[in-house]
């Protein structure tokens, strides 16, 4: 036996407390436990001690193992927490995903069917096969949601055969021992030997095991037991259906694009817009409706990362990124795919967290798509000041600030197309593209803040289109809603002056309303669901989720409290045309039983869409 000597006085490096962030792991979400130390010294602290930088002679070891029972067990597709019991056999001939075959219940397979029968009927499209035979598969799948629908069997127990998910990154190589003990009808994997885990497809419906051990760097003998911590059974990462982009164009208007499969056409580009909730705002008292697995920033980080990227968008624009997961994740994630970033993070003037908390905008555009020309900063602070000296008061210049300083900012960034001019009246002209992506204040009740900012960003852009003759797309979380005055604004280039709106201005920032007008000929994007005059079944499908009233989506924000569309892409009709949208959600996509965030969909908001081409700007 290794002799291990103590510490001066006795003491040494003690491990205090072990926890994991949560207790559910997920197929493809690093977990990294909580481990509390005390140095020798009696200082508390959670960094980690690898050997290199071992404390005062002591360093931390770490074990990860896959606790298989004899038992094995399939989880629902639907419910990943809960065993299944059901599975249906129109997946199993298909070919589709073993694992979206599972189901804890018949009630949780004919809730889901509406979302369900999706998978089936992409799966009849790659068959390419004679209809009889689809028929036969599938025949009675077609008839809607009714539970007569339903083709399942019971499960004989057997394990799903999964192929392990590449890219994990577990402790060194090479790869350990298998069965390292087994008992009580269960064994022991070893799986890891790095403080983080990843969990792999083959850790589905199996639990985990994390020890961690000091050692003497000296001896290399370890200092007692091993203090160690499980998890729950593995689940695998819920995926929602893929979103198709539906062509609004009229020659293309009985046709759908795949975007798994499809890349912007010669003189097209995709632009895509989401507000992806920042982790400071994703707490469980105010999502309380979501499990706290699917809230956890390890999960939500790599769901919104493998939608985004799934998206195929020349330019994305992403609102409520946080400053530190900017710099950590989403630059060199984004990267990685050809992307390059422009940030501008939120004013501090009233925010009092953590800097590195702070969120902002977020603008990425594919290299080889676009260069960078030019990036604009817009503080509304900075415009609420130059304001309140203009018109307010010296002895209200305070309430005034108090009301008008909300931190917003907008992220503008002028691009050039490398994909050239073709069609247009100049070939050789440079081809570029002005992108302004913002958050607006939230506040329901300071709607003349919301009007304000939105109309000093206009003003701003307008005086780029004076300097530059240039197509122009406006971005964002605009927290306001169809038939407001700040929509009416963005979308009518003027406000209606007896709007109940306007009846709210204690400063007097919005007189004269005569003032209150751009001349950028703006239109939503997504109207053209409505305004389109072809007929096809994803265009009517996608126009029974508007609003008629409107013209816009039923609801891009979707939470238990609030659902309504607060999100839009606008664009200058007189310089780009709409080939294309990716299609809304609905109530049966969301699940019927949940709001927004939820484990297939990580942000209360859902993504926008847009695909357009350059036109030649009609002479007035």
């Amino acid at each position: 036996m290794t002799q291990v000597k103590p510490a001066p006085g006795g003491r040494m490096l003690t491990v205090l407390r072990v926890h994991l962030p949560s207790e559910i792991p997920i197929v493809g979400c690093e977990i990294t436990p909580y481990v509390l130390l005390r140095r020798p010294d009696g200082g508390i602290f959670t960094d980690d001690v690898p050997e290199a930088s071992a404390v005062d002679g002591y360093f931390m070891r770490y074990k990860w193992y896959r606790i298989q029972s004899d038992r094995r067990a399939a989880v629902c597709s639907v419910h990943p927490t809960e065993q299944a019991t059901l599975q249906c056999i129109g997946c199993l001939k298909s070919k589709i995903p073993v694992a979206k075959s599972y189901h804890c219940s018949a009630k949780c397979f004919s809730d889901a069917w509406q979302h369900h029968k999706v998978l089936h009927e992409r799966a009849i499209s790659a068959l390419n096969e004679n209809g009889t035979e689809e028929e036969e598969l599938f025949g009675r799948f077609g008839s809607g949601s009714s539970s007569s629908g339903i083709i399942s069997a019971a499960l004989s127990g057997s394990t799903p055969n999964l192929s392990q998910s590449s890219g994990a990154n577990n402790g060194p190589t090479p790869v350990y021992p298998t069965g390292t003990e087994k008992s009580s009808g269960e064994t022991w994997f070893e799986v890891g030997r790095s403080r983080t885990y990843t969990a792999t497809a083959d850790d589905i419906g199996h639990a985990l095991r994390f020890e961690c051990v000091v050692v003497d760097l000296e001896t290399r003998g370890t200092m007692g037991a091993p203090t160690s911590v499980m998890t729950s059974r593995v689940i695998p990462a819920p995926t929602p259906t893929p979103r198709r982009l539906i062509p609004v164009n009229a020659a293309d208007a009985m046709g759908h694009f795949d975007l798994d499969s499809r890349t912007s056409s010669f003189g097209t580009f995709t632009v895509l817009s989401y507000n992806i909730l920042a982790d400071t705002y994703a707490t469980s008292d105010t999502y309380s409706y979501c499990p706290t697995w699917a809230l956890s920033w390890a999960y939500r980080r790599q769901n919104l990362l493998r939608e985004i990227i799934g998206y195929h968008a020349d330019i994305i624009c992403l609102q409520e990124v946080q400053n530190n997961h900017f710099e950590e994740f989403f630059a060199p994630e984004l990267d990685k795919h050809g992307y390059q970033a422009l940030y501008k993070r939120r004013t501090t003037e009233v925010y009092a967290g953590s800097p590195q908390a702070i969120d902002g905008c977020a603008t990425f555009f594919r290299r080889d798509r676009f260069s960078h020309v030019k990036k604009y900063e817009v503080e509304f602070n900075k415009a609420a000041q130059s304001l309140t000296d203009a018109i307010i008061p010296a002895a209200q210049k305070k309430l005034a600030l108090n009301r008008l300083v909300k931190d917003n900012i907008a992220l503008i960034a002028v691009l050039e197309a490398k994909f050239g001019n073709h069609g247009t009246e100049n070939p050789s002209k440079r081809q570029l593209l002005c992108v302004a992506n913002t958050h607006i204040n939230i506040h329901h009740d300071l709607k003349d803040v919301k009007l304000w900012q939105i109309h000093t960003l206009l003003k701003g852009l307008e005086k780029i289109a004076v300097s530059a003759d240039i197509p122009m797309l406006v971005c964002g979380d605009f927290n306001s809603i169809p038939g407001s005055t700040s929509h009416g604004l963005l979308a009518m280039g003027k406000v209606d002056q007896m709007h109940p709106d306007l009846a709210v201005d204690p400063l007097g920032i919005l007189r004269p309303l005569s003032k209150l007008t751009h001349q950028l000929p703006l239109v939503s994007a997504y109207s053209s669901f409505a305004r389109m005059a072809s007929v096809g079944y994803d265009l009517d499908h996608q126009r029974r989720r508007m609003d008629p009233a409107t013209n816009e989506p039923l609801f891009t924000n979707c939470t238990r409290d609030f659902t309504g569309t607060i999100d839009y892409i606008f664009y200058t009709a007189d310089s780009l045309t709409v080939e294309s949208l990716l299609e809304l959600l609905d109530e049966d996509s969301l699940r019927k039983d949940t709001a927004l965030p939820s484990p297939e969909w990580s942000s209360d908001h859902i993504a926008l869409l847009a695909e357009f081409r350059c036109t030649p700007r009609v002479r007035r």
